[in-house]
């Protein structure tokens, strides 16, 4: 579906890489016993279709609620590069230079709007399957991740449990299990160690021979889908449109 304009590199086709698993509204026992005790990722279908932002939220309803607010904006394809800067501008200014307007990539990431903006709280909900964790609700850390088509997150892991919500627009996930961690080279500074060293749309196998070894699952998750990814499973994330997701970090 579609190509991607950083590079002008396609969509990966989706047919010949293994799926991550759908489940549509699943009890939390069953959630429990098949994906969060084993630590399996798992789409889920069915569960956000109610909360408010579903049918509330589109860029000008952002630009409406939220565009005076100044937000830190990552500039640069990925937090990798030599080039990738921070700026603090209003939603206002991120949506007219990079939303808007194409020309570079911007991306409103990791943020906790939802903090800084409690009208927008008031959209969302916070996954009943947070209550399988060992935390308070109020210890779940939510992050608002808002860009054009072609922002891209290189492959890394998280210290917590995850729940991705799709709101607006598509993204593609590729997803690999810990245990491929000596496959995946993670940067070997302390400040990157959660940060695989490879390239995952073009991997320089000379460097990285294990990597094509290296076993994962993918998925192009839509709008009013879930993604729970494991704690410390690495993930891969790639914008196919314009998008807003919201994470929900739990433990």
């Amino acid at each position: 579906p579609g190509t991607i304009r950083s590079d002008d590199r396609s969509v990966p086709d989706l047919a010949s890489e293994p799926a991550v698993p759908r489940v549509r509204c699943p009890s939390l026992e069953h959630f429990r016993e098949n994906y969060f005790i084993p630590q399996k990722p798992v789409v889920l279908e069915g569960v956000v279709d109610h909360w408010p932002c579903m049918r509330k939220w589109s860029v000008d309803y952002l630009r409406e609620i939220a565009g005076w607010r100044t937000v830190p904006v990552e500039l640069g394809l990925r937090y990798t590069d030599e080039e990738w800067s921070q700026e603090l501008m209003t939603v206002d200014d991120f949506i007219s230079q990079y939303i808007v307007n194409k020309n570079n990539v911007g991306y409103l990431a990791q943020h906790q709007l939802f903090d800084q903006i409690p009208e927008l709280k008031e959209d969302i909900n916070i996954p009943d399957y947070c209550c399988l964790g060992e935390g308070e609700e109020d210890h779940i850390t939510i992050n608002a991740w808002f860009g054009p088509e072609g922002t891209i997150s290189p492959l890394h892991q998280d210290p917590q449990q995850n729940f991705l919500v799709q709101v607006i627009g598509r993204k593609y996930i590729r997803l690999y299990s810990p245990q491929e961690s000596e496959n995946l080279y993670p940067h070997e500074n302390q400040m990157l160690h959660n940060t695989s060293q490879v390239d995952v749309e073009d991997p320089d196998l000379v460097k990285f021979p294990r990597f094509e070894k290296a076993a994962f699952q993918s998925c192009i998750l839509t709008p009013g889908q879930i993604l729970f990814i494991p704690v410390k499973y690495w993930h891969y994330v790639q914008s196919l449109d314009i998008s807003f997701s919201v994470s929900f970090w739990w433990s």
